[in-house]
């Protein structure tokens, strides 16, 4: 292969990946407060119930 030829494809897959890598952070960048906010309102549901939840040493055994 010719050395100008190869640097143009090496070019044009550097170019590819970088606007891959671009997307990829966009993306993770737009997922995460999301994320970060459905945990965060699971981890209160979670809370909740066990706050509303009778305790086990209150339970009289027969």
């Amino acid at each position: 292969m010719h050395p100008s030829t190869h640097l143009a494809l090496h070019h044009l897959r550097a170019a590819d990946l970088r606007c891959a890598a671009d997307l990829h952070s966009l993306a993770v960048t737009a997922r995460s407060p999301r994320t970060l906010r459905t945990r965060l309102g699971w981890t209160l549901v979670e809370v909740g119930l066990r706050l509303a939840a009778p305790s086990r040493a209150a339970i009289a055994l027969p």
